[in-house]
């Protein structure tokens, strides 16, 4: 095998994509007699650029004379292929990279990408390589980074160098920790007014009660952290008293999913995560949209009824700011997940504990209170933007739907 110290020669093969262009190079390589040290392909647009690392070369000059008569052969130059064999420095295995960065935006410029990469290069941090994830409905780019020195606090570092570009280019930049562990997620747990689901239930609750501004500037202040969420919760509960409980069924069957909501839950449940909810909301409204998403997991708040009327309380324990932690947290352990394996999706200062005790803390479309301490904020209206972060690409997620008839693109506004 090509050790440290062994002389290496890298080939790289570009031209229009076409079948056979691995299969010709390959066996130039085979009667050779050279040992592979790396491979990696890609095709962007139908453009090809195939590049292997070789070590084992007796005669460089003559395995490029080889390389070229082989091509020639094939046809391949007289249809736009060039090929270019460099003798390089010695076969030294690259360090894995430390950290993903997933840039997402529509569009994402090139201006805003030449400023992210400035930031990253003003951190000593390399690029190691670069992927699309994403075509609809945000383009997603993934950065595979190394950062120089890999320490519990270049993760911090790296998104506050990249916050200011994203926050000037109206892109979402999100940055994770690279490796195993980034693929290792496997419980996802989501907050359902205006994360899962579009508005807030109390508010649709008391816009059948009249009250519906009076409800909206408390949900308001308590989101924005400004108010406790229980004294909130009580507060605008009791503008429902008196309500007839048959709302209930009405404003349930009237929730509006957040767009990709389905996409994400279908594909997080194919790749064998455990999915649920923990909701300051109401539990009568939300069971049977979990019913109906195969939700594997469901906390939320009870509305006291008496007599076919709401009473105006709860009854049981809040599910408060600490209480959504404490669901997550007991969800992990039913499933039995490790909490650093855990995702946290949330939009209110009521989710800040959930989205800190999570292994990951997605802000979604969020107050400033829950986004200045989350791990990563999305700030697109499209839930599944949350795949992207965790490395699905949108081929990915495609390719499932068409086998099982889901696949469709909704035209976007």
């Amino acid at each position: 095998m090509g050790q440290p110290g062994t002389p290496s020669v890298l080939i790289t093969v570009s031209g229009p994509d076409r079948p056979g262009v691995t299969s010709v190079l390959m066996g130039v390589l085979a009667q050779a007699g050279v040992e592979l040290l790396d491979v990696e392909q890609v095709v962007i647009r139908g453009r090809l650029t195939l590049g292997v690392l070789v070590a084992a070369v007796r005669d460089v000059e003559d395995l490029t004379d080889r390389v070229d008569e082989a091509i020639a052969a094939a046809g391949l130059i007289a249809e736009g292929f060039a090929v270019h064999v460099e003798a390089g420095s010695n076969a030294v295995g690259q360090a894995p990279s430390t950290h993903a960065v997933v840039v997402l935006g529509s569009p994402v410029t090139a201006r805003a990408f030449q400023n992210l990469a400035a930031a990253l290069a003003a951190q000593g941090a390399n690029i190691d390589s670069i992927r699309g994830v994403a075509d609809y409905p945000v383009t997603g780019l993934e950065l595979m980074v190394s950062a120089p020195a890999d320490t519990p606090f270049a993760d911090t570092l790296l998104r506050e160098a990249l916050a200011g570009v994203a926050a000037d280019h109206e892109i979402d930049v999100a940055v994770e920790r690279a490796g195993i562990a980034r693929r290792a997620k496997r419980l996802v747990v989501f907050d359902v007014d205006s994360t899962l689901i579009q508005g807030e239930v109390i508010e649709m609750l008391a816009a059948r009660a009249g009250r519906e501004a009076e409800v909206a500037a408390v949900t308001e202040a308590a989101m924005r952290g400004e108010i406790d969420f229980e004294e909130s919760l009580h507060r605008r509960v009791a503008a429902l008293a008196g309500l007839d409980a048959a709302v209930i069924a009405d404003v349930a069957q009237s929730l509006e999913l957040t767009p990709g909501a389905r996409t994400t839950i279908r594909t997080l449940h194919r790749l064998g995560y455990r999915c649920g909810v923990v909701s300051g909301g109401f539990e009568q409204v939300i069971e049977p949209l979990a019913r109906e998403l195969s939700l594997d997991f469901m906390r939320a708040n009870t509305l006291e009824i008496v007599d076919g009327k709401l009473t105006g309380r709860v009854t049981g324990t809040v599910v408060d700011r600490p209480g959504k932690a404490v669901a997550l947290r007991a969800f992990a352990d039913e499933a039995g997940v490790p909490m650093e394996q855990t995702v946290a999706v949330g939009d209110g200062a009521n989710d800040i504990d959930m989205l800190g005790a999570a292994g990951l803390g997605i802000a979604f479309n969020a107050k400033p209170a829950l986004r200045d301490v989350a791990d990563t904020a999305l700030n697109h209206p499209f839930l599944d933007a949350v795949l992207f972060i965790l490395g699905v690409t949108r081929e990915e997620i495609e390719a499932a739907d068409a086998v099982d008839g889901t696949l469709r693109r909704v035209p976007l506004d």
